[in-house]
């Protein structure tokens, strides 16, 4: 049997593993991100001559509170509840 050599995780999955991580029980958390960006020459993409371009980069992941319920949030009390 072959050996995996990726694992992809959906937004959510990974807003409730650090919602775990964290020790959070209570309110809706949502993740963003800390961009950095640069800029460069590239290859064109028609092959034609170089272009300008804009490199982003994620510096970091971060576990935000979020107001309310959303497509990219995930309840803490569901994905983590106080154990009893």
């Amino acid at each position: 049997m072959a050996e995996p050599t990726q694992y992809v995780f959906a937004h959510k999955e990974i807003a409730g593993i650090l919602v775990q991580k964290q020790g959070l029980h209570e309110g809706f958390w949502t993740l963003g991100f800390q961009l950095g960006m640069g800029n460069t020459i590239a290859p064109s993409l028609t092959g034609g001559d170089p272009v300008p371009a804009v490199v982003v980069s994620i510096l970091a992941v971060a576990l935000q509170k979020a107001e309310k319920d959303g497509p990219m949030t995930v309840d803490a009390a569901k994905v983590n509840p106080v154990k009893k």
